[in-house]
């Protein structure tokens, strides 16, 4: 008799299935990331994806974006009836949704989900084609390559905010309306501030859309065409700047596996020998001093306003110089 050989996603979902109905894994811890199980496991990156995806389908965990794939929360029933009685506490896997129609918006769509959960270097087609649960060369009638597909994605994310009509009255509420607006979208896709360069802008609609009402707010200050662009410039790289590092965040949880609090205890006092040596004492102060106050937290929220706020000051300062130029006032 010829002896049936377990794909390796399935032995994968066992082990993980065991840690959540044994308790070692509650609901909201963070289960094994896609890249973590294909170190740990020694599969492709596809096949811990594959897993993670039946996971999902049975109900066992959720992606969470910015956090990753973490165990779903226990139903009521579940919750009611203890580990110890009858066994591990198990869930029923829901009946298979019925099929649906391929599409190139499922597959952004799919695609967007990974990169909120894990970061953009977790997506791949074949982990797009596994969540979906299609072959991957199925996915190819819709979309041309992973590049084409990551436009796709940039350009669905970047037109979910649409902007109200007429716009705020004033050229600094129009352009703090557009900043918190792209900043917002970046909160929810990390992803997005990774891929585009200012020097290689890509030609993204939506993205546009954007561009066009910062644009819009500067047009009647009287600027040359150069420094109006060039202060759209420097507002979206303030947005995009700031927003980088929630993306590498993302990524460095997803590979080290500690969180940035765990991470800053960890290199804590090896800042703290660096203060010491003497040869850094505006950094030494520094140290010393949130010492005593309890800490820093670094607020990204918080240095997004604070840069903003500088920048438009900048901006209202040149405009009151334009404006003085050509013997009008700013509006």
């Amino acid at each position: 008799m010829t002896e049936t050989i377990e794909p390796p996603y399935q032995r994968i979902v066992a082990d993980i299935r065991r840690r959540i109905e044994a308790g070692r894994l509650a609901p909201g811890d963070r289960v094994p990331s896609t890249r973590q199980i294909a170190r740990d496991w020694g599969v492709a990156l596809a096949t811990a994806t594959k897993a993670l995806t039946t996971l999902r389908q049975e109900g066992l965990v959720r992606a969470q974006p910015r956090v990753g794939t973490v165990v779903a929360p226990l139903d009521a029933g579940e919750e009611a009836r203890p580990a110890t009685q009858d066994g591990p506490r198990r869930r029923a896997r829901p009946a298979p949704p019925a099929e649906q129609e391929l599409t190139r918006e499922r597959i952004v769509r799919a695609a967007i989900e990974i990169a909120d959960a894990e970061g953009l270097n977790a997506l791949s087609m074949r982990g797009v084609a596994a969540r979906l649960g299609v072959a991957t060369m199925s996915t190819y009638r819709h979309v041309a390559d992973k590049d084409d597909l990551i436009l796709l994605m940039a350009d669905a994310a970047f037109g979910e905010h649409t902007y109200a009509q007429p716009p705020p009255a004033g050229w600094r509420a129009q352009l703090e309306d557009s900043a918190r607006a792209m900043w917002t979208l970046y909160r929810r896709h990390p992803w997005l501030a990774q891929f585009n360069a200012l020097t290689r802008p890509l030609p993204l609609q939506n993205l546009l859309v954007h561009g066009e009402r910062i644009l819009a707010a500067l047009d009647e200050q009287g600027f040359d065409p150069t420094t109006r662009l060039d202060l759209q410039v420097l507002l979206y790289s303030h947005v995009q700047g700031l927003a980088v590092h929630l993306e590498r965040e993302t990524h460095a949880q997803a590979v080290t596996g500690l969180s940035e609090d765990q991470w800053m205890e960890l290199h804590g006092p090896a800042m703290g020998s660096i203060a010491a040596t003497g040869r850094y004492p505006a950094f030494a102060r520094l140290m010393d001093a949130f010492a005593e106050d309890g800490g820093y937290d670094l607020d990204c929220d918080k240095l997004f306003e604070l840069g903003l706020r500088t920048l438009l000051d900048g901006f209202a300062r040149l405009i009151e110089q334009q404006q003085r130029g050509r013997g009008g006032s700013a509006h």
